[in-house]
């Protein structure tokens, strides 16, 4: 009898050796393809700074044999005849393969990233790496977690539909337990993408403000300007009201000064001018407006607008307190006044008044305003 004509599950022997040899050659060309890549990309990221060919680089080492072998299997068993459910157990563990090596892809995807984030802004912003970990942790966490809901649901008889209600159940319960904690979790994941401040950004919230030294995964910590440490929830952070002034261009300044009733016209009408001239002669400055804006109660008042061309707050207080001398100086000069509150008093002589009556003229009035009076 010969060999080759024995059936089995109506197969002969030569299609399950052409099968076998489908088989053995599918898992080495993509063995060989693998090799290839990896060598072809460990090359190239030697020999270029592109973080592509590291990210590939990785793709293709994490490239499992398991997924080679059941693909291959795949591959051989479509030239056979064989039953339903031997058929639906290798194809469920084909799926399975596939889905395993896809969760371990995009495992190499978040580490890629994560590895990525570190070499850019671990000298920028060393607190945020943190928050970064924690945060690729959580999405390797979801990753798998899909990925065995996914095989569970591709095996034969296995039924997934009451375990994936118990999941979303118990992750409200989990979720509403830990809502501010959830919270404030997002919140840092907000600032670390939408980046409001960074770390050594001067900002005031609400009526609090200090130098951003600490962004972590529940609280952002300020440095205030008396020395202590502010720790604000980052959920609370984001629902306020921030004013970063670390990214200020240029700092617009409005004063005012206010000179007696008794200055001269012709000084109120130059005295706009001499104040465009002393700004405009300093560096960094822009002038804008200066004008006689009001009659105070005991001064008159003028407006004076410039912008600092630079957010430094002491450079601004250099500039203000040049402009505050080189104006004392002017009005020194031209023997102009300086307002401040004053009252006027006027004294009645009670002496002089009484002598004023005891007079004939006096007695005349008296008479003359009795008759006026009568009439």
């Amino acid at each position: 009898m010969n060999w080759m004509s024995i059936t089995l599950w109506n197969n002969d022997m030569r299609t399950y050796l052409f099968a076998m040899a489908a088989t053995i050659a599918t898992i080495m060309v993509m063995w060989l393809l693998r090799r290839v890549m990896i060598h072809y990309f460990s090359r190239r990221s030697q020999e270029s700074d592109h973080d592509g060919y590291d990210f590939m680089l990785a793709m293709a080492s994490r490239t499992l044999f398991p997924l080679l072998l059941m693909v291959s299997l795949y591959v051989g068993m479509s030239f056979l005849t064989i039953p339903v459910g031997v058929v639906s157990w290798i194809s469920s563990g084909a799926v399975a393969a596939v889905i395993l090596q896809a969760a371990i892809w995009a495992n190499a995807l978040v580490t890629f990233w994560l590895k990525r984030y570190q070499k850019q802004y671990r000298h920028i912003d060393p607190a945020r790496m943190t928050t970064v970990r924690a945060v690729s942790l959580a999405a390797r966490l979801v990753v798998i977690l899909v990925a065995v809901i996914l095989v569970l649901d591709n095996l034969p008889g296995v039924e997934i539909t009451a375990l994936v209600a118990s999941l979303g159940i118990g992750g409200i319960a989990i979720a509403l337990a830990v809502q501010s904690i959830l919270s404030d979790l997002f919140a840092s994941l907000s600032i670390i993408l939408d980046k409001p401040f960074v770390l050594g950004d001067f900002i005031i919230v609400d009526t609090y403000m200090g130098t951003v030294e600490y962004i972590g995964l529940k609280t952002t910590r300020v440095r205030s300007l008396s020395g202590e440490q502010l720790v604000f929830a980052n959920g609370d952070l984001l629902k306020s009201r921030i004013r970063n002034y670390k990214r200020m261009a240029e700092r617009r300044v409005v004063f005012t000064l206010g000179v007696t009733y008794q200055t001269a016209y012709r000084h109120l009408k130059s005295i706009p001018g001499w104040i465009e001239t002393i700004i405009e002669a300093l560096d960094l400055t822009r002038f804008d407006r200066a004008h006689f804006q009001s009659f105070g109660d005991y001064a008159l008042q003028f407006e004076i607008v410039y912008y600092v061309l630079d957010p430094d707050y002491n450079r601004y207080m250099d500039i203000q307190q040049a402009i505050n001398l080189a104006i004392y100086q002017k009005f020194e000069a031209e023997k102009i006044d300086f307002a401040y509150p004053t009252q006027t008093v006027n004294l009645i002589d009670h002496q002089r008044i009484e002598r004023y009556s005891n007079t004939a003229e006096g007695t005349v009035n008296r008479a003359t305003h009795g008759a006026a009076q009568k009439a």
